[in-house]
C-alpha cells in the first residue's frame, strides 16, 4: 500500500508546476483515494489509513520536501551545460536515497494498517491488480516488436517535449534507436510488474495470518521494498541494473544533443518546479 503513496507522490513532482502546488496539497485526498479503490478498505480501515497518510504527508512535506528543491536546483545548474552519464547517475542515486527515507517512513505508518487487512480486502487487491494487468498488456503487449517500439517512442518523446520543447527529427531518431537497444521487453515488463504485486500480496497475506508485531510488520514490507529495487533472482538483478544505467547514459547522450534554447527551457521549467516547492515549505 505504501508503495502507491509512493509512486502518487513520484508522478505528482513531475507534473507541471501548477499540478504541484495543488496536487502536492492535496495528496492526502488523492493517496487514500488510490489506495481505496486497490484496498476497499472498511470504515475502521478506512480511518486509519486516512490517519496514516496524513502523518506520513506532513513528514514528507516537514523533512523531505526542502531537499527536493535542492535537488532541482542543482538539477537546473548542470542542465545548463553537456552532461556525463555519471552526474545523471549521481542525481538517480540521491533521489532513491530520498525515495528510500519516505519509504522508511510509509512502511511504519502502513504496518498497523497491512496487519488489519482481512480476506476480503486481499481478494479485492487481487482481483484489482488482475484489471490493471489486463489494462497493462492491451497497451504493451499489442502488435508485432515494431509496433511495440514506436508505442515506446511515441510515449518517450511526448515526456521529452514537456521539458525541452518538441524534438528534432535527429533526437526523435536518437531516442527511437536507444529504446531499440534497450534490454526492456514487454514480456519482461509483465514478469517484473508480476513479480512485485505477487510479492507484495504474499506479505500481506503473511501480515494478516501470523500475528506479526507492528515492528516485525514493518521488517516484512521494508524487505517488499528492497526486493522490488534489487530482485532475488540474479537475472531480473542485472536487467534493473543494466536498465538503470542505461537510462543515465541515454538521457546524458540525449541532452547533449539540445540546442542552447532547449537548454534554456529545461533550466526555466526546473527552476519553476523549485519554486513551487519552496512556496509548499512555507508555513
Amino acid at each position: 500500500m505504501s508503495s502507491k503513496i509512493i509512486l502518487l507522490l513520484t508522478l505528482l513532482l513531475l507534473q507541471g508546476c501548477s499540478a504541484i502546488k495543488l496536487g502536492y496539497q492535496q495528496l492526502p485526498t488523492l493517496s487514500y483515494w488510490w489506495l481505496d479503490s486497490t484496498v476497499s478498505f472498511s470504515g475502521t480501515q478506512s480511518a486509519a489509513a486516512k490517519e496514516a497518510i496524513d502523518k506520513l504527508y506532513q513528514w514528507h512535506r516537514r523533512e523531505e520536501l526542502p531537499g527536493y528543491g535542492e535537488l532541482l536546483q542543482r538539477i537546473s545548474q548542470m542542465s545548463n551545460g553537456a552532461l556525463q552519464a555519471e552526474q545523471v547517475c549521481s542525481v538517480v542515486t540521491e533521489a532513491q536515497t530520498r525515495l528510500d527515507a519516505l519509504m522508511r517512513q510509509a512502511v511504519v505508518q502502513a504496518a498497523p494498517v497491512a496487519l488489519a487487512l482481512g480476506p476480503r480486502q486481499l481478494s479485492h487487491i487481487a482481483r484489482h491488480w488482475e484489471t490493471k494487468n489486463e489494462e497493462w498488456e492491451k497497451e504493451w503487449l499489442q502488435g508485432d516488436a515494431q509496433a511495440r517500439l514506436e508505442r515506446r517512442v511515441d510515449k518517450a518523446v511526448n515526456r521529452f517535449n514537456s521539458f525541452y520543447g518538441d524534438l528534432s527529427p535527429a533526437q526523435i531518431s536518437l531516442v527511437r534507436a536507444q529504446l531499440a537497444q534497450s534490454p526492456w521487453t514487454a514480456e519482461w515488463g509483465r514478469r517484473d510488474r508480476q513479480r512485485r504485486q505477487q510479492d507484495l500480496l504474499s506479505t500481506l497475506q503473511r501480515l494478516a495470518q501470523s500475528g506479526l508485531t507492528p515492528a516485525q510488520a514493518e521488517a516484512q514490507l521494508w524487505g517488499v521494498w528492497q526486493r522490488w529495487l534489487s530482485p532475488t533472482d540474479a537475472g531480473q538483478r542485472a536487467v534493473l541494473q543494466s536498465l538503470s544505467q542505461r537510462a543515465c547514459e541515454n538521457l546524458a547522450q540525449l541532452h547533449n544533443t539540445t540546442t542552447p534554447e532547449q537548454r534554456t527551457r529545461v533550466a526555466r521549467r526546473l527552476r519553476a518546479y523549485e519554486r513551487d516547492i519552496l512556496d509548499l515549505t512555507r508555513p
